[in-house]
């Protein structure tokens, strides 16, 4: 299977082969041990290190209930009337089908997947890159598309990626894919990052977004044997990166601010939140029910007196009542005469 596809989630193994996601994993770690194939959290592809990138067909059949229920969540931090960034990925393209429902919005974006996902909404603006097209994952790159992003400015970037750590931040396999990410990762106020479990502590070849950039990360629940994935979240938490974890069967999400991941196995999908503002939920999509939005907001604090104001309101106040006096008078003595 992994020869056929490239790659493959343990998930998909274990359906096929009827049996448990830990013997899968046993025999899988025994492949390995030959050579056959490389492990990753949540699945395996051939083997390659760091220099190996999964075209789009191998992509789209991993981790997929990861990427639904992470996409959902991710639209809920998109409001009306936004210009945002949207990166290649097919995590990214699910994310793309949900913002379709979103009016007002501006989407700038290299994928042609994600245009094409948003091509029937006719309350979204998409605006296209230029760039070279990039075949096996549908997207613009190159010195055309890096030119045509400067001097952008918009609210959110969201992007993902082939391996995300605390140490080195989002990483992919491809220079030319990197360094447009870097050119969208610069046009936005704020950077949010779109990843499964099975990338948290995978570090690949080039650096598009270093931790201490990454506002948010958007991440599915891992299981609780995955202590690399936990270890990784705490340490992203405590460099500062609001973490927000959707369950992949339909749980409800939740933000965690820079007081870090409580607990030794991770954050869970329950509705835990903790830190600084943040936001979870969707919008709905395509691929299922809405889900519940929960939005953390500070109070508001006391408002700051300023000096003169409330005397300067009396003033024009009085002004506006002697010229509305003296208005009256002279319409009253035109009528007279």
């Amino acid at each position: 299977m992994v020869r056929a596809n490239g790659a493959v989630s343990l998930r998909e193994l274990a359906r096929v082969v009827q049996t448990s996601e830990v013997t899968v994993r046993r025999d899988v770690r025994a492949l390995e041990a030959e050579g056959l194939l490389d492990r990753r959290h949540g699945g395996a592809v051939l083997p390659g290190g760091f220099t190996r990138e999964s075209g789009f067909p191998q992509k789209s059949h991993l981790a997929t209930a990861e990427k639904t229920a992470i996409a959902d969540l991710a639209a809920g931090f998109v409001e009306e009337g936004e210009a945002i960034v949207v990166g290649a990925g097919t995590t990214t393209q699910e994310l793309a089908r949900r913002l379709a429902r979103v009016p007002g919005l501006t989407v700038v974006t290299n994928s042609l997947l994600v245009a094409q996902a948003l091509a029937h909404a006719n309350r979204v603006e998409v605006v296209m890159t230029g760039g070279t097209l990039r075949g096996s994952n549908y997207a613009l790159v190159g010195s055309g598309a890096e030119q045509s992003l400067q001097g952008l400015r918009v609210s959110k970037a969201f992007l993902s990626g082939s391996g995300l750590t605390a140490e080195r931040g989002l990483s992919t396999s491809n220079m030319l894919s990197a360094s447009v990410d870097r050119a969208l990762v610069q046009a936005a106020a704020e950077v949010v990052v779109l990843a499964d479990h099975s990338k948290l502590g995978t570090d690949t070849m080039f650096q598009t977004v270093p931790t201490d950039v990454i506002t948010r990360l958007v991440t599915d629940e891992s299981p609780g044997h995955d202590d690399r994935a936990a270890t990784e979240l705490q340490a992203l938490a405590d460099q500062g990166v609001q973490i927000s974890v959707a369950g992949a069967s339909g749980g409800a999400g939740n933000g965690t601010g820079a007081s870090g991941v409580s607990g030794t196995s991770g954050v869970s999908g329950a509705s835990r939140s903790s830190g600084t503002s943040g936001a979870s939920g969707a919008s709905g999509g395509d691929a299922g029910p809405a889900r519940q939005q929960r939005r953390d907001v500070p109070l508001p604090g006391p408002r700051r007196q300023v000096p003169g104001a409330a005397a300067g309101l009396r003033s024009a106040t009085a002004l506006g009542e002697q010229n509305g006096g003296a208005e009256r008078a002279r319409v009253a003595d035109m009528r007279r005469r």
